[in-house]
């Protein structure tokens, strides 16, 4: 997501000749009041984009603050936590540690804080091509987000959202559609149990009574209450099992699980259903929530996700200094001790970071191909949507993984007046990866213009524990944040040794005493 500086391998790019979004929260749009570095960026010294590493970090295992080892002392600053990256995870992990009492320092080598591309002639500069062209809008009209994601309206990022409070500084907008891909066509995807009834075309009259049957099943379902299992065992009993039993045919079962349970690939009907279960549990509940689709968006982008929990460490404490160079990470006996930035030593117990920072502390484990296409209309047979997501299952292309598009628009203002971006993604599977994508890429057309980029998919090489230095994943190929925030929850246990508990701020728990 929201990264400017992810790990892109390549970066190229090709040149071709509202509805109900009512928002979902009271206040004023804002930006980030941060503490911005007043020092002039050091020469030669900001990794590129596109090496996707900060190549100037590296180790030592000396002490420079110890006067013995060295003739001048440096000056050094002492700080609990220290962030490097200002995507979204280290963003929200930096926030959650400020509110939790930790002295926390946030350090991005980038301007400006998250992913986002706020001037058109910014993301041609990046892909680097000429342009853009006269008849497009310039300016500030644009909000590009290099690795956009849409979240669910009572997923998993709308608990953290509600836990730290951040909903103060953000807008959101309902995505309007959510749409999956068969027997090349676009469909729209049920969103109530009438919808599937009476207005799907996905499935005919007997498939529909047996979907509303699952549907029913999946939303009533509490292993804490017996009843409403119907002996089916969550931990034991396959999703294909399941699917078997409410006697799903095989194109239900595909939208089901890929469109709605958000699988991205098969792999799923062989494990237990219980996980399936709560996903389209999840899915109904955030429709219920939306109206119109499961999906929110925040209004100008997703930049403003990671401004937002910026400020609110900065209001709990946090130091944020952007636009500075990470020059070495000082470890002692093998354990992070501090961070020199620009000359400077900046003393820390624990550090977050991003993989770009330490690209010796992560692997790689496959790649995602992304597209960035601008249009002047909307996609068609998505009844004239300002924003929706299409799913193509494997299945309909004989693929291990599934293709996402995303599609946002003026509606959000991310873009010019009457102006849509969508964004295809997938796991690349092949050593052609732009051929992969070539079936989402036709459903858009005509493009004004495409931005290909091939990114690494890295994760950490172990947890961090030994070395107190927990490195995020890189962002998958979906688009939706279901996997960053396990990611985000996961780091927080390993940094703190505690679960991460939603459910808002801890003066609105007290009503569950009595349950703990």
């Amino acid at each position: 997501m929201v990264r400017r500086d992810r790990e892109q391998d390549t970066h190229r790019a090709k040149t071709f000749s509202p509805t109900d979004t009512s928002s979902l929260r009271t206040g004023t749009q804002s930006t980030v009041g941060t503490q911005q570095n007043s020092e002039p960026e050091l020469q030669g010294k900001t990794p590129t984009h596109d090496t996707g590493c900060a190549a100037t970090v590296s180790y030592t295992q000396e002490r420079p603050w110890d006067s013995v080892r060295h003739k001048q002392v440096v000056k050094m600053e002492e700080y609990d936590i220290i962030v490097l990256g200002t995507g979204l995870k280290e963003c929200v992990l930096s926030s959650l540690m400020s509110q939790s009492g930790k002295k926390v320092l946030h350090i991005d080598k980038n301007a400006d804080s998250g992913g986002s591309i706020s001037h058109l002639e910014e993301l041609f500069k990046k892909f680097k091509v000429p342009g853009p062209a006269k008849s497009m809008e310039h300016g500030k009209a644009w909000n590009i987000d290099l690795i956009p994601k849409f979240f669910l309206a009572n997923g998993e990022l709308v608990k953290i959202l509600v836990h730290t409070e951040v909903t103060r500084y953000l807008d959101f907008k309902v995505v309007e559609g959510s749409y999956v891909y068969k027997a090349g066509k676009v469909h729209k995807v049920p969103s109530s149990e009438e919808d599937a009834m009476h207005a799907s075309d996905l499935m005919g009259m007997f498939d529909r009574r047996r979907f509303k049957k699952l549907l029913l099943f999946a939303l009533s379902f509490d292993v804490r209450n017996p009843r409403t299992c119907q002996d089916v065992d969550p931990n034991k009993m396959t999703t294909r099992d399941l699917f078997c039993r409410f006697d799903l045919g095989l194109d239900v079962m595909e939208f089901t699980g890929h469109a709605i349970a958000l699988h991205g690939s098969d792999g799923y009907l062989d494990q237990p259903c219980g996980e399936t279960i709560r996903r389209i549990k999840m899915y109904f509940e955030s429709v219920s929530r939306a109206n119109s689709s499961p999906y929110l968006y925040p209004v100008y982008g997703l930049g403003e996700l990671p401004q937002g929990f910026a400020r609110l460490s900065a209001e709990y404490g946090g130091t944020l200094r952007l636009n500075r160079t990470v020059d070495e990470l000082v470890m002692d006996d093998g354990k992070i001790k501090a961070v020199k930035s620009e000359g400077k030593l900046f003393h820390c117990k624990q550090l977050i970071c991003d993989p770009s920072y330490v690209p010796n502390r992560v692997r790689k484990v496959g790649r995602v191909i992304r597209v960035i296409c601008l249009l002047n209309h909307p996609v068609k047979n998505t009844h004239e949507a300002h924003s929706c997501q299409i799913i193509i299952p494997q299945t309909q292309l004989n693929r291990k993984s599934d293709i996402y598009i995303s599609v946002v628009s003026y509606a959000h203002n991310v873009a010019a007046d009457g102006m849509y971006i969508a964004t295809v993604s997938t796991t690349a599977e092949t050593s052609n990866p732009e051929k992969e994508v070539e079936p989402g890429l036709e459903l858009l057309r005509p493009i004004m213009q495409e931005f290909v980029s091939v990114s690494n998919m890295l994760v950490p090489n172990e947890g961090g524990q030994k070395s107190q230095i927990f490195v995020s994943r890189s962002y998958d190929a979906t688009n939706h944040f279901e996997a960053e925030c396990e990611d985000i929850k996961d780091m927080y246990q390993r940094i703190t040794g505690a679960s991460l508990r939603f459910g808002g701020s801890q003066r609105h728990q007290s009503h569950n005493s009595d349950d703990e």
